[in-house]
């Protein structure tokens, strides 16, 4: 079950000064030792399943939290809970994503003494979470093949601000006809050195070389 739910009213200022959050919220997760991964991506993406996935092989080893962004509900919240994880929701109402002072917010009354790596999902949009840092150590998009084979080339800022690619749902591949290979061209050509990682986070494919590619 969903821990806490932080509702954001975007009517007051809680955009300006991101870049000084994002820092601050960056020294606070230093100070406690804490690795933190901020996952963007489209609705439908399976953003959340691939938290999910993450949880599993590594809560053994770690202790987690899940910031989730969404514009109403905790359903993604209590997905991840469910895989006995604490969460925190952040329900942004209009706002298409999240920035450094909701994170700030979200974290105000949580004992961060208790964790050792923070998954932030944030808000289901593959534009707008590309430009408000968080403060976190490594931002992964996640695209899926049943978004089309031109995501890509409409999205290319968000490729570029991020440090690694995950392309979900291989698994559907085949039966779709889709070119993964294509899409991996695209990706090379907004970033020919960005780190890109096939992945099913339904089956499970290619989750450990993510693990690995984060240092986990």
């Amino acid at each position: 079950m969903t821990d806490k739910t932080v509702s954001i009213d975007i009517k007051k200022d809680l955009f300006g000064a991101n870049e000084e959050a994002a820092a601050i919220t960056a020294d606070i997760f230093k100070k406690h030792g804490i690795r933190s991964v901020d996952i963007m991506g489209s609705v439908g993406t399976g953003k959340t399943e691939l938290i999910e996935g993450l949880c599993e092989i590594l809560s053994k080893k770690y202790r987690i939290l899940m910031l989730a962004g969404d514009l109403a509900t905790t359903i993604d919240a209590d997905r991840v809970a469910s895989h006995g994880v604490d969460t925190v929701q952040i329900n942004t109402r209009t706002a298409c994503h999240l920035d450094a002072r909701m994170i700030q917010l979200a974290l105000k009354d949580v004992d961060l003494s208790k964790y050792q790596l923070v998954f932030i999902e944030n808000v289901g949009n593959l534009i707008c979470p590309a430009g408000y840092s968080l403060g976190v150590e490594k931002k992964i998009v996640v695209v899926s093949i049943t978004e089309g084979p031109y995501m890509i080339r409409k999205h290319p800022l968000t490729i570029k601000r991020s440090d690694m690619v995950v392309i979900n749902k291989i698994d559907l591949a085949e039966v779709l006809s889709f070119d993964v290979d294509a899409l991996v061209s695209d990706i090379r050509e907004v970033d020919e050195r960005l780190p890109v990682f096939k992945v099913s986070a339904k089956t499970g494919i290619g989750l450990t070389e993510l693990v690995d590619a984060l240092g986990l």
